[in-house]
């Protein structure tokens, strides 16, 4: 059986005006009515985004308010999978498309707020404050005293044409002349100063802290330094994203150590070093130096406890740091040298 050709967009190309390029796309824009989003070339053709990045934007910017747009959700959406999906959301996060914020909602809960901008370079350009709407200069009103007898012009039409009034007889007091030109002269509009330049993005509230040092033992023994160094070398076997190089791990060396002189045993260290780690790790010598840092158990609580020795005069039992006498036959002995000296 032969295979069914469309022919509609070969009829359509008919219908094109102008002539055809040789070489090339060729667009049959048909205008949308409905169920459609408006994607700007600046997210389409970003050069330093990926296809899959960018399509994913325009799957985001299609969605509803208030959608669900994590990692597990996307993939269950749409056919990616979880890490294609959260190498996605990363190039968007790193080129100010998508911001992720942990927020705490008024009842205690923390919840994380994700923001998606279709122009975020637009955030940054200067805002100018909209000026006010020009108002058309009010007809001047001229005030006059009129005689009780005579009644006031109705207000109609005539007022609408301009400044020009009807005819009223003159009052033996009225208003100076020289003052009309001054009412009827238009105030010119205060000029508007731009607005200062406010950014939409907040600047970080204060710059980070340095981050602490790698812990070091008291002293660096060639045992601790030899089980420190097959640890960290041995960490590939388990997880293989934490291969290190041999300088990364003889700088890592004091850090083990440290660990290792608190009496923690190394299937300990290594558990605490590779569990629950994000996916992927890309940087494993900072990965393996933060926990190494941050996760230092404390120091163990050492106790002296003294021995027990034999007493050498009565063979009793008693705790004393050196050999010697209990506590009587010391008071004796020592009752009887003062009556041998009296």
């Amino acid at each position: 059986m032969d295979t069914k050709q469309n022919t509609a967009l070969l009829h359509a190309l008919t219908e094109l005006p102008g002539p055809l390029p040789a070489r090339g796309v060729i667009h049959i824009a048909i205008r949308h009515t409905d169920r459609f989003t408006v994607v700007g070339n600046d997210l389409a053709q970003h050069p330093g985004l990926s296809t899959t990045a960018v399509g994913f934007a325009v799957r985001i910017q299609s969605l509803p308010q208030g959608t669900e747009i994590g990692i597990k959700a996307l993939a269950a959406r749409f056919p990616e999978g979880e890490k294609l999906v959260a190498a996605a959301l990363r190039e968007l996060e790193a080129h100010g498309y998508l911001q992720r914020a942990r927020t705490r909602l008024p009842n205690g809960r923390i919840v994380t707020r994700t923001v998606f901008c279709n122009q975020p370079a637009a955030l940054l350009r200067p805002r100018v404050a909209a000026a006010p709407p020009k108002q058309a200069p009010a007809a001047p009103q001229v005030t006059a005293p009129v005689p009780a007898s005579v009644p006031a012009p109705a207000r109609g039409p005539a007022l609408a044409r301009g400044p020009a009034l009807a005819p009223a007889p003159k009052p033996e007091h009225h208003a100076p002349e020289a003052s009309a030109p001054e009412a009827l002269a238009p105030q010119a509009p205060a000029p508007q100063d731009h607005a200062p330049f406010v950014p939409l993005v907040p600047p970080p509230t204060a710059p980070k802290p340095p981050r602490p040092p790698l812990p070091q033992p008291r002293e660096l023994t060639p045992e601790l330094e030899r089980i420190s160094t097959a640890l960290l070398s041995d960490l590939h076997h388990h997880s293989p994203e934490f291969t290190l190089s041999e300088e990364h791990v003889h700088r890592l060396v004091p850090g083990v150590a440290a660990w290792l002189e608190r009496d923690i045993h190394p299937e300990t260290i290594r558990h605490a070093l590779t569990t629950n780690a994000p996916e992927p790790v890309k940087y494993p010598y900072q990965f393996v130096k933060h926990r190494l840092t941050v996760l230092l158990p404390p120091p163990a609580l050492r106790t002296t406890v003294t021995p027990f020795q034999t007493c050498d005069g009565c063979e009793r039992a008693f705790r004393a740091p050196t050999p010697g006498h209990c506590r009587d036959c010391r008071t004796g002995h020592a009752h009887e040298d003062q009556q041998a000296a009296a």
